[in-house]
């Protein structure tokens, strides 16, 4: 560890493109970075104050402060992202995939085999890859096996040992899968130029092959060789059924690697696509879990730089949703129209896809973690003093003032919890008057809160705009909560949420999961009070009509109800079957009125 102070530090680094490492008092290494000016960039963590709680922490942790100066930022970009994979910093993102990616090889052999594997040697073989997933790589290998019979044995082929005549032909070569190379009846510079013309399948070119096989075919059929034109047709059509199926941009669009992010406070996920000949021949989404407050054009930067080097792309053009810093030489585009933002779209859409099947795989292996990031998203974008682990939503419900009712419903860690969700019946507003019955509603409710001891909410959501946020002010403060409680309100309109002494709404993002959350509760005390409402209507309903007979009351009218179920019962039932509930009298009464 250095006994140079840091201010001392600050003050000698020189300001050019670089790499700057930070250090602890173990002279453990925190965090790896890149910088355009390693002066500024590495002195803005000591100037100002973090909004992010993790960086807060790396800044007071670091003791030491080393950098390595190199010649431009592209320098700088390569260089931290393999240090970072090198030693795997604590605060920095990470890159590292502990999967082993199938790859398809190309024997280094005089005729070579082609096979899958999860092993790359270095012995002068070809490997193509690597792929995510073993289901592409069987789909290419049968694609090529359909087309082309090549040897599938690991005899040493050698020119004495062939001629020695030291093999012999086997039943893959009867069945028409291998041509015999073994006992020569495939030459050498045959078979590499069915290898070379694998090479261009495997890359997505699949012109060189298509236009060989129909000018032999051509041929064959001239020659009235009709058996074998046959079966040079049969691999024209594998060949053009594969394409038509991977070709899903413009075929003009060749050797292009294509990247999009999608992101949000924990983590980002960036997408890969690798377009040749108008195919997409590969696609990659790579999750990275944030450490401090990176930002996009950051995470994108160095990830590209991540997965070319993993998948061995070599492709000069990038398609990307913004400027981004790479090595040089790439040529870097920003689709606007057309076919090229048509795939950049797509690769955002898999980006998009991946990352909610990752929150769907969460919620069922780690709900706590999901239940976590969903209330930090939460207080960040409500701006909230603390995490809103109980929320309490309220809902009024009349229909032109009659029966007036209101519910409650609580939700914990972002989920119902349909034990505290409360109904109430409106007791001192007469008429229609949602404002009234909010105050009314919200003082019942935290009053009785806090004669009994419970717990509070960390935040409250109230149905409806400004008029009903406001009326429910006035209770919190009344009861001396106002400030103790965050409260909003939700208008249905535009979803605009509003703050207390806030004219102004703020919008959230439509696909946000903290508006989906909100609206949740919003539709759910809407439900539950709509359901209480419901059946105070049909019980009212019900009681009236009995009650409306003469001599009939509300215990007489519960009675009947409890033995025939519903007045559609009650009005089939006989005098007699009536008269064993109510009596002679009352039956006789209310069978005439009914009948």
């Amino acid at each position: 560890m250095s006994e140079i102070p840091i201010n001392v530090l600050l003050t000698t680094l020189p300001s050019s493109p670089g790499v700057y490492q930070f250090y602890d008092s173990n002279d453990k290494i925190l965090y790896v970075g890149k910088a355009k000016d390693l002066k500024k960039r590495v002195s803005s963590y000591f100037s100002k104050t973090h909004e992010i709680g993790k960086t807060r922490v790396l800044v007071k942790k670091i003791r030491d402060i080393k950098h390595i100066v190199v010649a431009t930022e592209s320098d700088a970009l390569l260089l931290e992202n393999n240090l970072i994979k090198k030693y795997q910093p604590r605060y920095n993102v990470l890159l590292k995939d502990d999967k082993t990616y199938p790859w398809i090889c190309i024997k280094n052999e005089r005729f070579p085999r082609i096979f899958p594997t999860r092993r790359h040697i270095k012995d002068g073989s070809e490997y193509f890859g690597p792929y995510t997933s073993m289901k592409t790589v069987k789909t290419l290998l049968e694609l090529i096996k359909s087309v082309y019979p090549l040897r599938t044995c690991n005899y040493d082929l050698s020119q004495e040992k062939i001629e020695a005549g030291k093999y012999k032909v086997c039943l893959e070569y009867h069945l028409g899968n291998c041509k015999g190379p073994c006992e020569g009846y495939q030459t050498q510079e045959e078979y590499h130029q069915e290898i070379q013309d694998i090479r261009e399948i495997i890359k997505g070119n699949f012109k060189s092959s298509l236009q060989y096989f129909k000018n032999q075919m051509k041929t064959y059929a001239e020659e009235m060789r009709f058996e074998e034109a046959q079966q040079i047709k049969e691999k024209i059509d594998v060949l053009e059924n594969y394409e038509v199926k991977s070709t899903i941009v413009n075929p003009n669009i060749n050797n292009v690697d294509v990247f999009s992010i999608v992101s949000d406070d924990l983590y980002a996920y960036v997408n890969f696509l690798q377009i040749s000949h108008g195919s997409i021949v590969r696609s990659h989404t790579l999750e990275i879990k944030k450490k401090l407050d990176e930002e996009d054009q950051d995470l994108l930067a160095l990830a590209i730089v991540e997965i070319r080097q993993r998948f061995n792309s070599f492709s000069r053009e990038l398609y990307v949703p913004f400027e981004v810093t790479t090595e040089p030489g790439l040529k870097i585009t920003i689709p606007k129209m057309g076919d090229k933002k048509k795939i950049l779209e797509l690769s955002e859409r898999n980006a998009k896809y991946f990352r909610q099947e990752r929150f769907k795989q969460e919620k069922i292996i780690d709900p706590n973690r999901h239940a976590n990031r969903i209330m930090a998203q939460m207080q960040k974008d409500l701006r909230l003093s603390e995490e809103p682990r109980h929320i309490e939503c309220f809902d009024n419900s009349n229909i032109q003032g009659t029966n007036p009712v209101a519910a409650c419903v609580v939700f914990k860690d972002g989920k119902p919890s349909k034990k505290d969700y409360r109904h109430y019946n409106i007791k001192t507003v007469e008429g229609p008057d949602d404002f009234a019955s909010m105050e009314e509603v919200v003082f019942r409710r935290y009053k009785r809160l806090l004669n009994e001891a419970e717990p509070l909410p960390q935040l409250i959501v109230i149905d409806g705009g400004k008029g009903q946020l406001s009326s429910a002010l006035k209770s919190l403060d009344l009861l001396g909560l106002r400030g103790k409680i965050a409260i909003i309100g939700i208008a249905k309109r535009l979803e605009e949420i509003y703050f207390p002494g806030d004219s102004i709404p703020l919008y959230l993002d439509k696909k946000s999961e903290s508006l989906k959350i909100i609206q949740q509760l919003r539709n759910e005390a809407h439900r539950f009070g709509i359901t209480f409402h419901r059946n105070k209507r049909s019980k009212g309903a019900i009681n009236s009509e009995l009650e409306g007979i003469e001599g009939i009351g509300e215990k007489t009218a519960q009675d009947l109800l409890k033995t025939f179920k519903s007045v559609k019962r009650i009005k089939e039932a006989s005098v007699e079957d009536l008269a064993k509930t109510v009596g002679a009298a009352k039956a006789k009464k209310i069978y005439d009125t009914f009948h």
